[in-house]
């Protein structure tokens, strides 16, 4: 037997490509690797930095930094990770959001060379430089990673950022892949939505060029928020600001508390489904999913769909940190959860129950704030619909503006007549309909009018007249000026469906009931439950004589 080494693996670089080194797609993505770090550095305050005009950013944080052993046996050994003690976290006791140690990957991804710097308190910097353009020819000549050493930081690029760091890393992204085109505002944003524990823990803040990020930055989207649902207990500064919003002008807003077993967060709706996209005109704000603080899923509705209306308006964030156990269950991207995870997949089923719920609240909400809602929800019948519909789209020119006194006394009155104003809307629509149906069908026949309904269209020409000569019109009101416009259905079914009211139901006999309420709706008026369940009773059978009158029209 030959006497020799024993054999070993031997890791060509190429594996960093495989791993995901062009996995990460997003410039959030790696902003987001950069700032898990630090928090699981327990730093309490990391800060950023940008340069458009070179394309470069610097991101430094106070953790508690890298000694020259961590840096090459922890930082640089993909895979290394922090859990593999069995301990979930950090020494501060801060939640790990790292897992499988890849992605620090990320940080390789976005530009042409990286420098990373770090320091433990009353130590010194070590560190060293990432360039993408050699590591790209390494792979390319199949080197393993002791024969690529990492090049020399210049401490000159960094005495900025530097000074006055008394521990924990810096790093430096040169020549950012595709430019930096994003401006402060949505920076700001994307840091605001999707780094939840920079607001929801008070031990740990970030700076965007010196400015805190705070929910103020998303002070357009809370603007635009109508409804709110309220998940479990978490304490968020940005609900806080929704609910303090809402409770200024309570006549404009809705909000509900929802449980759900071992979740929290929020879901909210705008009054547009164009005011989410606050990103970019193609990304939209949407439902995302975080674990122990990280954005773990973006638009998680994507996977739990209900093809309704409602989907559209809704945004918000959903804390589910039983998904971080023993079972790792998140993807090498560091964009998703794997899909058919059972404890995921069981998320899911309960998520879609609870958006179930929440879109029944949001027609309910939005007919009552006199706005469209799901026309597909069908507790209410596709008339009712249009007509509150209807009612909501005149009624709204009656509100007042916001800041006037009374604005929400009138809001009330307003709501007091929605049901009211369905029913009449609908009853009206049915009388116009029917009666000129009916109209028609007396041209079409020819059918020669009763000296009767003669002398009650003269009556109501004159009337017409001299009501004319009051207001001082002289245009002509009616389209089609003869006697049949002048006459109500009860005079019409005398022409068309006269029989023995006494003995066989007809049209003249419905018509009879219909007159005294259909004139109270024709001015306005308010009915009694008991007028309107005559009046619903009376307008069905209306319609139906009519239809059947019309279909011997051959």
């Amino acid at each position: 037997m030959e006497d020799r080494q024993p054999f070993t693996f031997e890791i060509s670089l190429s594996v960093l490509n495989h791993l995901g080194r062009s996995l990460y797609r997003s410039f959030a993505t790696v902003l987001g690797e950069a700032i898990s770090n630090s928090w699981d550095a327990d730093a309490k305050n990391v800060e950023i930095y940008v340069d458009r005009s070179k394309h470069s950013f610097f991101i430094k944080d106070d953790g508690l930094g890298m000694t020259a052993d961590d840096f090459q046996n922890k930082f640089l050994k993909i895979g290394y990770s922090k859990r593999k003690s069995g301990s979930k976290t950090s020494a501060a006791g801060r939640p790990f959001i790292g897992r499988k140690r890849i992605g620090k990957l990320a940080l390789l991804s976005c530009a042409d060379k990286i420098t990373v710097i770090s320091k433990v308190k009353g130590g010194s910097y070590i560190g060293g430089v990432i360039d993408n353009s050699k590591l790209d020819r390494a792979i390319t000549e199949d080197l393993t990673p002791q024969q690529y050493p990492l090049g020399e930081w210049k401490a000159a690029a960094f005495v900025k950022y530097t000074r006055g760091h008394k521990h924990g890393t810096i790093i430096h992204f040169e020549r950012v892949k595709e430019g930096i085109r994003n401006s402060f505002p949505l920076l700001a944003k994307i840091i605001a939505l999707y780094f939840r524990f920079s607001l929801l823990d008070p031990s740990f803040d970030i700076f965007l060029d010196g400015k805190k990020i705070t929910h103020k930055h998303l002070k357009d989207l809370a603007e635009k928020t109508e409804f709110l649902w309220k998940i479990g207990d978490r304490d968020d500064p940005f609900v806080n600001a929704l609910e303090s919003m809402f409770s200024k002008n309570p006549e404009d807003h809705e909000t509900r508390a929802l449980k759900v077993a071992g979740v929290t967060g929020f879901i909210a709706s705008v009054e547009k489904p164009r005011d989410l996209k606050i990103m970019t005109t193609e990304e939209r704000v949407g439902i995302d999913l975080f674990v122990n603080g990280r954005l773990r899923e973006r638009d998680i509705l994507k996977h739990v769909p209900t093809a309704r209306v409602a989907e559209s308006y809704l945004y918000g964030q959903i804390h589910f940190d039983a998904l971080d156990d023993a079972t790792d269950r998140f993807t090498s991207s560091r964009e998703g959860i794997v899909a058919d995870d059972p404890k995921y997949t069981e998320f899911l089923k309960t998520f879609r129950e609870t958006i179930l719920k929440i879109v029944e609240n949001w027609d309910e909400w939005r007919i009552k704030h006199r706005e469209e809602g799901d026309p597909d929800n069908e507790r209410l019948s596709k008339k009712e619909r249009a007509s509150l519909g209807l009612y909501g789209a005149v009624s709204k020119e009656y509100g007042l503006a916001k800041g006037s006194t009374n604005r929400g006394k009138v809001a009330d009155w307003v709501a007091g007549l929605s049901d009211d104003a369905s029913f009449n809307f609908e009853s009206y629509a049915d009388c116009f309909v029917s009666e000129n149906l009916v109209r028609r069908y007396i041209k079409e026949k020819k059918l020669p009018l009763t000296k009767e309904a003669i002398a009650e269209a003269k009556k109501w020409k004159d009337r017409e007249t001299a009501s004319k000569g009051k207001g001082n019109i002289s245009i002509a009101i009616r389209r089609e000026p003869n006697d049949p416009s002048y006459l109500s259905m009860d005079d019409l079914a005398n022409m068309v469906d006269k029989r023995d009211a006494a003995k066989e139901a007809c049209l003249a006999r419905d018509a009879n009931e219909y007159k005294p309420i259909r004139d109270a709706v024709a001015h306005t008026a308010l009915l009694t439950g008991a007028a309107k369940t005559k009046l619903s009773t009376v307008r069905e059978n209306i319609k139906e004589r009519v239809k059947t009158i019309l279909s011997k029209t051959k």
